[in-house]
């Protein structure tokens, strides 16, 4: 039997397990394990399951027993604190709570909710942005912003966890912004303002009125320059790790020696996870981040974006200024930024929150410019967004 479920594939037969399509070596019994809760999908599975299917009765250790479904979360992209595919319940035993899908079998309301739709919006001056819609119930926009690429993202161990997340409950609406991903790869305009027509061209494609819009890094500026300028549409707005001022426009001692820097870093080692300039990278923009997801990372890189795109998107980044709009929002928001970011300094976000009338501020401890699922204010982060934006208006 094959048995496909959170992008993984169990083949008994073969006694095989892939993984984003490549293969994943396990123990023999971390595999035994697999099959009994993949079987028993969304049924607890007893400790004395386990113990009778995978060690055939015999008297196993506590340890032994959570030294196995540790190696099968792993295998699986699943770890404790998340319990995306293997749920523990306490004192009882385990559960799969991914949805499992035989061959033939047609799929339910919730792996359909897992499926994504790819389309295309027309902005103003031509360019055409690619959007997919995913999850099921309200619609909340998730803003265009550097290193994606919508068909990739669904398979990435940084981006899908979180938009997982987000799909719990909603359509979750998200673009590659022009110049990366399935978008226009060759547009001459990058500035904010053309960036939030693409925002609007997007919404109005998906048939969004008015709906919560949530943005990190880049996107911050443009969610706030369309919510200034569209306050009738954004009903909430959720900023992480944002900017009002490219780092070529604030008063921190930044030169233009520091933005041709890190543009050589981008030209030199995109998409080269050994490239000496992709660990400098790297380490400014998420230090903590495990070998899989640096490696996802730079997997994503090369089909986000050129080298070439990828440096001239870094210099549009450092030349934004919105500060002049900060006072116009008038949607409530949450702006959260982590405490010991070197991209985006706290400063930043500070900023932002002091100029946006009634804007609520949240620190994270956290040194990750990229919310990543392995660091543990991932479930902080995620909570605050989701528990913002069900408020009632």
């Amino acid at each position: 039997m094959i048995y496909s479920f959170a992008e993984c594939v169990l083949d008994t037969d073969r006694y095989t397990l892939l993984r984003h399509d490549e293969e994943v070596h396990v123990e023999p019994q971390v595999f035994d394990v697999l099959r009994l809760l993949v079987e028993n999908e969304g049924t607890l599975v007893t400790v004395e399951q386990l113990i009778s299917n995978v060690w055939n009765g015999r008297c196993i250790s506590d340890a032994a027993i959570s030294s196995r479904i540790n190696a099968a979360r792993t295998a699986v992209g699943d770890n404790g604190k998340a319990q995306q595919v293997i749920k523990t319940i306490p004192r009882r035993g385990f559960k799969l709570v991914a949805s499992v899908r035989r061959p033939g079998e047609a799929l339910s309301d919730h792996q359909l909710s897992q499926t994504q739709t790819v389309r295309y919006a027309k902005s103003q001056d031509g360019t055409h942005i690619a959007y997919a819609v995913t999850g099921q119930g309200p619609k909340v926009l998730r803003t265009g912003h550097f290193l994606t690429h919508l068909e990739q993202d669904w398979t990435n161990a940084v981006w899908r966890p979180y938009l997982d997340r987000l799909g719990v409950g909603h359509s979750v609406v998200r673009y590659d912004q022009r110049g990366t991903g399935l978008s226009n790869d060759t547009p001459d305009d990058l500035s904010v303002e053309a960036q939030s027509n693409d925002l609007l061209a997007v919404a109005n494609a998906a048939s969004m009125e008015r709906f919560p819009l949530i943005a990190t890094s880049q996107g911050v500026p443009t969610a706030i320059h369309f919510a200034a300028h569209h306050p009738e549409r954004v009903s909430r707005l959720v900023l992480y790790g944002g900017f009002a001022q490219g780092r070529m426009r604030r008063d921190d001692g930044y030169s233009a020696n520091e933005a041709k820097a890190l543009q050589t870093m981008v030209r030199a080692g995109w998409g080269n996870p050994r490239s000496a300039f992709m660990t400098a990278f790297n380490s400014l923009f998420c230090p903590t981040a495990t070998q899989e997801e640096l490696n996802s990372l730079a997997k994503i890189q090369l089909a986000s974006a050129t080298p070439e795109m990828a440096a001239r998107v870094r210099t549009a980044i450092d030349t934004i200024d919105i500060t002049d709009v900060l006072s116009k929002v008038k949607a409530p928001t949450l702006v959260i930024h982590a405490r010991h970011e070197t991209m985006n300094p706290i400063a930043q976000g500070r900023l932002i929150a002091s100029r946006i009338p009634n804007a609520e501020f949240m620190e994270v401890d956290s040194p990750n410019h990229i919310i990543l699922p392995s660091h543990p204010t991932f479930d902080e982060i995620l909570t605050a967004k989701l528990a913002f934006i069900a408020r009632p208006e």
